[in-house]
């Protein structure tokens, strides 16, 4: 396992990041409670020829713990340009999952022309609140399971519409996303605090990010959308769809929130978006 580096964000956090291989510079920004290894299962398949940068948010991963107030998308998303600053990167290609969509959105609208492109992985504009509703079940929650296998076991219980994902792409998934607590259980690796911010930002329901989206309109775009997704719906996508036709875009079968992004069909509009990304001049 290659061993993360730190940078100081401008109001003190210590925040942990990863900056591998040579190239133009792809900034991957990761769920709302996960880490820089939600790429780990996509970096075999990306196009040789890419700075691969992934960092943990504050309060997650290796990062400082900096409190509610601070677990932002804006807040995060200036952390993101700060990491950029400090590799000396004028530009990248962002590929978000999830909350890192929602960063990667905000980024485009208020920082264009530090954004070369944007992938969006099962996210968008508005979410439903089904998905919604799921996320709030377990935020901040440490696993009742006492043991990697039966917390495993409880990830593929409570992923309905994940479908023909192996037993050992669940272990993996449990190694990444929780550790063990010294009293025989496991504990979630990020700040429960995370849970109170959670609450305050969907206090009204989903945010209204058209106007953002919208203005990401020079940068290209992608998005990848599971088939069985509870948070990214068909009306939305249709929409974004309408008013980006331009948008590259699959449908991820057997998967919903989220696709790993080593499926074909993911890989696939990954290695198109990035050439398109790569042609387009905006890389810095």
């Amino acid at each position: 396992m290659t061993a993360k580096s730190f940078f100081t964000a401008s109001d003190g956090a210590k925040i942990a990041y990863l900056d591998e291989g040579e190239g133009p510079a792809l900034l991957c920004l990761s769920g709302l409670t996960r880490n820089t290894s939600d790429f780990d299962y996509m970096l075999p398949h990306l196009p040789q020829g890419w700075r691969v940068v992934r960092m943990d948010y504050r309060g997650r991963g290796e990062s400082d713990w900096s409190g509610a107030e601070t677990y932002t998308v804006p807040r995060e998303g200036r952390d993101a340009l700060e990491l950029l600053d400090h590799l000396g990167i004028a530009s990248a290609a962002l590929l978000g999952t999830s909350r890192g969509g929602m960063i990667s959105l905000f980024l485009g609208a208020t920082a264009r022309d530090r954004v070369a492109g944007v992938c969006l992985n099962d996210v968008g504009p508005e979410l439903l609140e089904e998905g919604l509703a799921r996320i709030n079940d377990y935020l901040g929650v440490n696993p009742t399971a006492g043991t990697p296998e039966d917390y495993a076991r409880a990830l593929e219980a409570g992923n309905p519409g994940m479908d023909n994902v192996p037993a050992s792409r669940w272990a993996e998934e449990a190694a990444r996303h929780a550790r063990p607590d010294g009293k025989g259980g496991l504990m979630i690796n990020y700040d429960p605090a995370l849970r109170e911010a959670f609450l305050a930002a969907f206090a009204n329901g989903s945010p209204n990010l058209w106007p953002l989206f919208d203005k990401c309109a020079p940068i290209p775009m992608a998005l990848l959308r599971g088939a069985n997704s509870d948070l990214l719906g068909l009306a939305a996508t249709e929409e974004m769809l309408k008013r980006r036709p331009d948008m590259i875009f699959a449908e991820v079968p057997d998967r919903a929130h989220i696709p790993f992004l080593d499926e074909p069909e993911s890989v696939d509009v990954l290695t198109r978006w990035l050439a398109l990304v790569h042609s387009s001049g905006r890389l810095g």
